[in-house]
C-alpha cells in the first residue's frame, strides 16, 4: 500500500516546489525552449510528442524519488492515463475527424461553408456563429475537445488561418465545458463530493452565464485585433456580440436549474444561441460594414462578393439540408448516446459472455459488452490521506471500465460511418477518408495518450494534492483560488471531468474547514477548470491535428498556440474566481440550498 505523503521533503514550500517541477518542464519545453528546425529556423517550444515525454520523465522521477511511489505502480498509473485518454478523448476525436474528413471528400462541406456564409459575409459574425454557438453545441454533445476540431476545421475550411482557428475556438470553448458530453463534468462532480448533481447544475449555471455573455465580446476583440482592426472595428458589431452572448447566457441559466434538461445545458443554450444569432442578423440588423480578413482585402471583387444577397445563393435548399445531414446525425447520435438508459441497454448487450482471468497481474473481468481491468500495483493500493480524503478513506480505485460500446466516441464513430452510407462513399473514398483521418492523428494520439498519462501519474502519486492543498491556505480569499484549483485540475488532466473527479472531494472538506458554502465552493472548481480546457496540451493538439494541413505547421503549432491563450486563461479564471467572491461574501442569496 502506498500511503500519499503531502510534505514528503519536510518543508511545506519545497515539496509543493517540486510537486510543480513536472509541470514545469511541460510547460518549458512547449513554450519556452530555443531551437532551431532543419531549416534553420528559430522557434520557442519544441514539438509536441517531445514535450510530453520530458514532462513525463520528470513526474516519474518526482514521484518515484521525492515521493516513494513505488516504480511499479507509478508504470500502471501513467498506463492507466493513456488508456483512459484513448477511450474517453482520442476515440471521440477520431471519429469526429473521420465523419469531417468524409464531407470534405465528397464536396458537402463547401456547401455547409456556403450556407454560414449565406448568414453572414462579415468575417467578425461568422467567428461568432462558429465557434461560439455552433462549437458549444458540438461541446454539449460530445466535448472532450470536439468541438475545437470540428469548428476549427469549418474555419480553416472558410479561410481563417489555422492559427486563428485554434486560438479563436479554443477561447470559445470554456463557458460551455461544465455541460460537455451530455452533463459528464456534473455528473462526475456529484459523485466524488456527494452533493446532487440539479444542485450543482444550477450552482454552475449562476456562475458561467456571466462569462457567457463576456466571451463574444472578448472573441470578436481577440479577432479583429489578430487582422490588425481597430477598436472601432470591434464595436461595430456589439448587437450582434449581444444577442449571441445574451441569449446563449439567459438559456443557459434557465436550463441548468431545470431536472429535464439540466444534462443538456449546452446543447439547448447553444442551438437557442444560433437561431437567435442567425434570426438577428438575417431580419433586424446587420453591420454597414463588413469586416474582411487581411488576405481578402484589396483582392478585385472581394468586397463585392462579401457584399452579395441571399438570393444569390448557389444551391437549393434541398441540397444544404443534405449537407448539413452528416452533422445532424452527429448531434442525434451524441445526444442518444449520452441518454443514461442508453447506455445501460449497451452495457448489458452481451452481459451473458463472463470474462474472469488476469492480464499482466491484474484481474481482467467483466463482460463482454463492458469488460474492466483492474490495473496491476494500482487498484486499491494508493491511500489518499487527511486533508485531502475523509479519515478511513476507501484506498484508491484504479479499474479501467471498457466501455467501448456506451462510450461517447463509439455514438461519434457510428455517426460518421452512418453519414458515409447516407453521404454514398464509394470504396476509394472510404479508404481516403480513412488514410486522411489516420495521418491526421497520429501526433496527437501520441501527445495525449503521454500527457493523460502524466496526468494520472500525478494523480496517483499525491503531487496534485500537494500543489491542490498550497491553495487551501487562502482563508477567507479561498472563493477566488477555488477557481485556480480547478484550473490547475484542468491543466493537468486535459478535462473537466477529470479534475471535478480529482479536486472535488478536496473542495468540499476544504470548504468545510473555512466554513463557506459547499455548494459555492464545489461548484467552483468545474466552472473555473471550463478556464484551464484552452491551455491543456490535449485540447491544444487537437486544434492542431484539426487546423492544420501542412505536418510541419502543425509540428511547430503548439507553443505558438500556447502563448497566445495562456493569459486569456489566467484571466478567465480569475472573472470565475471574482464572481465567486462576489456571491461567496455579497450575493450569498444567489447560491442554492444544499439537499
Amino acid at each position: 500500500m502506498y500511503h500519499q505523503n503531502y510534505n514528503p521533503l519536510g518543508s511545506v514550500l519545497l515539496s509543493t516546489i517540486v510537486a510543480a517541477i513536472p509541470i514545469a518542464v511541460l510547460l518549458y519545453f512547449i513554450a519556452l525552449h530555443p531551437h532551431r528546425d532543419k531549416d534553420g529556423g528559430r522557434h520557442l517550444g519544441i514539438s509536441a510528442p517531445y514535450a510530453a515525454f520530458f514532462g513525463v520523465i520528470a513526474a516519474f522521477f518526482v514521484s518515484c524519488l521525492a515521493f516513494g511511489m513505488p516504480v511499479k505502480s507509478a508504470v500502471s498509473a501513467f498506463a492507466f492515463g493513456g488508456l483512459s485518454g484513448f477511450l474517453g478523448i482520442i476515440w471521440i476525436v477520431l471519429g469526429a475527424m473521420f465523419l469531417y474528413t468524409m464531407t470534405v471528400i465528397t464536396g458537402k462541406f463547401e456547401i455547409v461553408k456556403e450556407s454560414i456564409v449565406h448568414i453572414s459575409f462579415d468575417r467578425r459574425l461568422q467567428v461568432l456563429l462558429i465557434a461560439f454557438s455552433f462549437g458549444a453545441i458540438i461541446e454539449g454533445t460530445s466535448g472532450f475537445g470536439t468541438p475545437v476540431a470540428i469548428a476549427g476545421a469549418v474555419m480553416v475550411g472558410l479561410g481563417f488561418s489555422p492559427f486563428q482557428s485554434a486560438v479563436l475556438n479554443l477561447l470559445a470553448n470554456t463557458a460551455p465545458v461544465a455541460w460537455g458530453a451530455i452533463g459528464t463534468p456534473i455528473v462526475t462532480l456529484a459523485a466524488v463530493s456527494g452533493i446532487d448533481q440539479l444542485t450543482l447544475s444550477s450552482m454552475a449555471g449562476r456562475q458561467l452565464p456571466w462569462a457567457s455573455f463576456l466571451v463574444p465580446f472578448w472573441l470578436v476583440a481577440t479577432f479583429v485585433k489578430m487582422e490588425g482592426g481597430t477598436w472601432k472595428e470591434v464595436f461595430e458589431v456589439w448587437p450582434a456580440a449581444l444577442v449571441s452572448g445574451l441569449s446563449f447566457a439567459i438559456m443557459q441559466f434557465f436550463a441548468s436549474g431545470w431536472a429535464p434538461t439540466h444534462l443538456m445545458t449546452d446543447v439547448v443554450a447553444g442551438v437557442f444561441s444560433v437561431l437567435a444569432t442567425a434570426l438577428f442578423l438575417r431580419f433586424v440588423w446587420h453591420p454597414k460594414t463588413r469586416f474582411l480578413l487581411k488576405s481578402e482585402r484589396g483582392k478585385p471583387g472581394a468586397e463585392a462578393r462579401a457584399a452579395e444577397q441571399s438570393w444569390k445563393f448557389p444551391y437549393t435548399f434541398g441540397q444544404t439540408a443534405f449537407a448539413w445531414v452528416p452533422w445532424a446525425i452527429l448531434i442525434g447520435a451524441c445526444a442518444l448516446w449520452g441518454v443514461p438508459t442508453f447506455k445501460g441497454v449497451l452495457n448489458n448487450l452481451f452481459s451473458g459472455v463472463k470474462i474472469d482471468t488476469t492480464l499482466f497481474g491484474g484481474k481482467f473481468g467483466g463482460t463482454l459488452s463492458l469488460p474492466w481491468w483492474d490495473m496491476p500495483a494500482l487498484n486499491g493500493m494508493v491511500q489518499r490521506m487527511p486533508p485531502v480524503a475523509p479519515v478511513n478513506a476507501k484506498p484508491e480505485a484504479a479499474r479501467f471500465l471498457i466501455n467501448w460500446l456506451s462510450a461517447a466516441g463509439t455514438g461519434v464513430f457510428v455517426a460518421a460511418l452512418l453519414s458515409g452510407l447516407v453521404l454514398g462513399l464509394s470504396a476509394a473514398q472510404w479508404r481516403e477518408a480513412i488514410g486522411r483521418t489516420l495521418a491526421r492523428m497520429k501526433i496527437p494520439v501520441l501527445v495525449i495518450g503521454q500527457v493523460l498519462g502524466l496526468g494520472f501519474l500525478t494523480r496517483y502519486a499525491g503531487t496534485d494534492a500537494v500543489l491542490g492543498l498550497a491553495f487551501t491556505s487562502a482563508g477567507a480569499l479561498y472563493p477566488f483560488f477555488a477557481a485556480y484549483l480547478g484550473w490547475l485540475g484542468v491543466f493537468l488532466t486535459g478535462s473537466d471531468t477529470a479534475s471535478n473527479a480529482l479536486f472535488g472531494s478536496l473542495q468540499r472538506i476544504t470548504a468545510q474547514q473555512l466554513h463557506l458554502n459547499e455548494v459555492l465552493i464545489v461548484a467552483t472548481n468545474s466552472t473555473g477548470g471550463v478556464m484551464g480546457k484552452m491551455i491543456d496540451a490535449q485540447s491544444i493538439m487537437v486544434a492542431c491535428a484539426a487546423c492544420y494541413d501542412d505536418p510541419k505547421e502543425r509540428k511547430h503549432a503548439l507553443g505558438p498556440i500556447f502563448r497566445t491563450v495562456w493569459w486569456h486563461s489566467v484571466a478567465g479564471a480569475a472573472v470565475i474566481g471574482i464572481i465567486a467572491m462576489l456571491q461567496a461574501y455579497v450575493f450569498p442569496g444567489v447560491i442554492p440550498l444544499l439537499k
